[in-house]
């Protein structure tokens, strides 16, 4: 090499060996501003809390009764788009407190660009990065699918950060390519305390499946459900779904796997009428798929609902289906055609009924609804029924009511 070339080498490593260091400094910082977090939580609990190894899934911890002193960080899982800051910009405009909702980006993929625009964000953000990036060894036939391996592995080492390193209590997980809405937080501080309390909610997610402009009734931004499907795209858990979860995590397609009823094991997420999050990533691995029919679509709430002072009871289990059932069945039953006729308007809201995976997916596939069904259950369904709003009225695309569970051949 001649000395002109040795002077640029010499330069290069110096300044790498230096993004080194400033990255070693920023993760030791992270990591202190971590358990002086956890000190003072400790403190206010009145210094019950040490930490301690991960307990085995059964028996499970003890819940946390109050909450309202528990951090919450947003895990952004972020690759190689440097439109990330999109997203980034619209959690650090939002978030209401920088103590409480620390935000921790997981890098994967090493793409340099993406690292610069993360390094201009300082301390308003940490930093970690996925050390392993190297390509997985996978079946011949899913060689085309290597992309969803390094995903799941990368979730495999954040979420492994967040509760074993970090030991954080919970953690809001977003993707890269998401943009929140400005009650994003609001929703997830409201909603925490009954993922606490009610042990048959696994997830609360910012999603609506469903969430098409056209299909939701924006002047009801308050209005929350439970749902039987994994939404995903902005969703808390526990740190014991963790401990659960962690030990037989998949090597790819992790979302679908969540979707499987041995993960699933009848438990419910709670979910929004209008979306939280949007995604305005149509580039990926999944290579736009649903994004132009559905994704883009997606109406992304811009009315702050201050869910902190409103009752949320009503989606506990029992309350729910208390209430939520009985009005499904008393409304009355239309037919498809009718629906699309914007016929028998008088009735208001009314009740769609389908018999089986096919009319399931023609009525869906007719009404504009997301039709594809994982291990039996429709997307944003609870008890088989879809709610949604169609030509202005609410709809719900309901199985009969002696229905007595979901079908996993129906895919």
């Amino acid at each position: 090499a001649s000395p002109g070339e040795g002077d640029r080498l010499t330069a290069e490593v110096i300044r790498l060996a230096q993004d080194a260091e400033t990255e070693l400094e920023r993760q030791k910082e992270l990591l202190r501003q971590i358990h002086r977090y956890s000190g003072l939580w400790g403190q206010r609990r009145g210094a019950r809390i040490t930490p301690k190894p991960p307990l085995p899934p059964s028996p499970a911890p003890p819940r946390l009764t109050d909450p309202a002193g528990t951090v919450l960080p947003v895990l952004v899982m972020a690759c190689d788009r440097s439109t990330v800051r999109r997203c980034l910009d619209k959690l650090l405009r939002y978030r209401p407190s920088a103590q409480r909702f620390p935000v921790i980006v997981s890098q994967d993929c090493g793409h340099a660009e993406t690292a610069r625009v993360l390094a201009f964000y300082g301390d308003p953000l940490a930093h970690i990065r996925q050390p392993d990036l190297s390509d997985i060894p996978v079946p011949a036939e899913h060689r085309k699918f290597q992309g969803y391996y390094k995903i799941a592995r990368h979730y495999r080492w954040a979420l492994g950060q967040i509760f074993r390193t970090f030991r954080y209590r919970a953690v809001i997980v977003v993707e890269d390519d998401l943009e929140v809405a400005p009650d994003f937080f609001e929703y997830f501080q409201a909603t925490f305390p009954l993922l606490l309390a009610d042990r048959s909610l696994w997830c609360i997610s910012a999603w609506n499946d469903n969430g098409k402009e056209q299909m939701v009734d924006v002047g009801q931004a308050e209005l929350l459900y439970r749902t039987d499907f994994f939404p995903g795209l902005g969703w808390l858990l526990l740190a014991e779904l963790w401990d659960e979860l962690e030990p037989k995590w998949p090597r790819a397609f992790w979302d679908d796997w969540m979707r499987q009823p041995e993960q699933r094991r009848d438990r419910s997420c709670v979910r929004p009428e209008v979306s939280r999050t949007m995604t305005f990533g149509r580039k990926g691995v999944s290579h736009g798929q649903f994004f132009d029919q559905y994704l883009k679509f997606i109406k992304l709430n811009d009315r702050f609902v201050p869910f902190t002072q409103l009752d949320l009871s009503y989606l506990k289990k029992e309350e729910y289906e208390r209430s939520f059932l009985p009005k499904v069945y008393a409304a009355p039953e239309v037919r498809v055609e009718e629906l699309q006729g914007n016929r028998r308007r008088e009735l208001g809201t009314v009740r769609l009924q389908y018999s089986g995976r096919d009319s399931f997916k023609a009525f869906a596939k007719a009404l504009g609804l997301m039709d594809d069904l994982k291990s039996g259950v429709p997307r944003a369904g609870y008890c088989g029924i879809v709610s949604f709003v169609y030509r202005g009225r609410r709809v719900y695309l309901a199985p009969p009511s002696d229905w007595t569970g979901y079908d996993p051949s129906w895919s």
